[in-house]
């Protein structure tokens, strides 16, 4: 009977590698699975033979799938993060409100723009921001609060 005071530090240690290595063999399985299913390139036949061959030789496949598809595996991966990064950014700017429409700000910035640069007169800058800020009036007049301060004219 083998005792905890009896196990050598350094056979504790290769111990603890071969099951670190057992382990990320099984990560290293699960990620070559999702990517056979994941891939939209590869026929049905293609990818029931990947997995065949990485379920019946399970070391060899991994191996073999690593060294042949391992550069588009990784394209396929990043083009998923890119993906899954703008269907994230979507939602946020949605979830914001922007929702591609320009805010009472962005055009008072537009229109102050516009007239530095001569475009428009003095006039009709203060005629569209008079028509913007009552605009952001009755936005915000139809909802809960129903204040509208910012429809004043100055």
């Amino acid at each position: 009977m083998e005792l905890a005071y009896d196990y050598p530090l350094l056979s504790m240690f290769w111990t603890m590698l071969w099951f670190f290595l057992w382990i990320m063999w099984f990560v290293l399985l699960f990620r070559i699975i999702g990517d056979i299913f994941r891939d939209d390139e590869l026929s049905g036949w293609g990818k029931t033979g990947w997995m065949i061959f990485v379920i019946v030789l399970p070391f060899l496949g991994v191996f073999v799938y690593v060294i042949a598809r391992g550069k588009s595996m990784g394209r396929r991966e990043i083009a998923h993060a890119r993906a899954q990064q703008a269907e994230f950014d979507a939602y946020i700017k949605k979830a914001a409100g922007e929702g591609g429409r320009p805010t009472s700000a962005d055009e008072l910035v537009k229109l102050s723009d516009m007239r530095a640069r001569g475009d428009i007169t003095e006039e009709e800058f203060r005629r569209a921001k008079d028509l913007v800020l009552s605009e952001t009036g009755t936005r915000a007049g139809s909802g809960a609060t129903g204040a509208t301060t910012a429809s004043t004219p100055r």
